[in-house]
């Protein structure tokens, strides 16, 4: 795959720091919501909500943390699922999304489409199948593993396991929404123990539940249906 080459992982990548996080390079909100509309026009689907509340609930966190910008954490979470333009794909929609926003020049953004799925580094800790090639496979194992996360891949992690395509919801239910679409793996429980100690984690920082700043948790909990199987809201 030649955008291999051409696109790398940026490893440049920096800790989170007692002030603001440095500046990310990120398109505008104007700009990224253009992308993500031109985006739904080609592959139209419930993960375009799923992504458009996945950006309210990374703005609304973001707003109580004392290091994250809140337009930056929306504009990523708008865009964490973006490699679905390309179709109706699995896990590749990472790495498509990956080298999209790279060829524009958004490498934080670009950065947030390939992790956003993995709070833990191991490209086979994931749900969905991998619908790429050895080659892609391989870069996409090396470069979560040499990957630095920050507060914002905490963040959209956390955000992406609380968002239907329908509005907020507890972990849980987005979890057990994944699972019976994809089955269980060797690394379910892992994963999901993973995000539930990023949650505590973000909850610690911000001194309140993350529900509490969503609206229409309990609601959306007990009413919003899970995915059918042949969905994709997002993974």
């Amino acid at each position: 795959c030649p955008w291999l080459k051409k696109y790398p992982l940026r490893l440049d990548l920096v800790h989170p720091m007692p002030e603001k996080l440095p500046h990310l390079h990120l398109p505008s909100l104007t700009q990224a919501h253009e992308l993500l509309d031109k985006a739904a026009g080609l592959n139209p689907g419930p993960w375009v909500e799923h992504s458009r509340h996945t950006a309210i609930a990374a703005h609304n966190i973001a707003a109580r943390h004392p290091r994250l910008d809140p337009d930056d954490a929306y504009i990523l979470g708008l865009l964490h699922d973006i490699g679905r333009r390309f179709g109706r794909t699995a896990m590749r929609h990472v790495l498509d999304g990956y080298l999209y926003l790279e060829s524009l020049g958004y490498p934080d953004a670009a950065r947030i489409s390939l992790t956003h799925s993995f709070p833990i580094q191991n490209a086979m800790a994931c749900a969905g199948a991998w619908d790429c090639t050895p080659e892609e496979l391989a870069f996409v194992t090396y470069s979560l593993q040499q990957a630095i996360y920050t507060e914002y891949d905490h963040l959209i992690m956390i955000c992406d396991s609380i968002t239907l395509p329908g509005g907020f919801c507890l972990m849980e239910k987005r979890l057990v929404d994944v699972a019976l679409r994809h089955g269980f793996n060797d690394w379910t429980i892992r994963k999901w123990k993973a995000y539930f100690s990023l949650k505590q984690q973000l909850e610690d920082e911000i001194g309140l539940s993350i529900y509490d700043v969503l609206p229409g948790v309990v609601e959306n909990t007990f009413t919003i249906p899970v995915s059918q199987p042949d969905e994709e809201p997002g993974a």
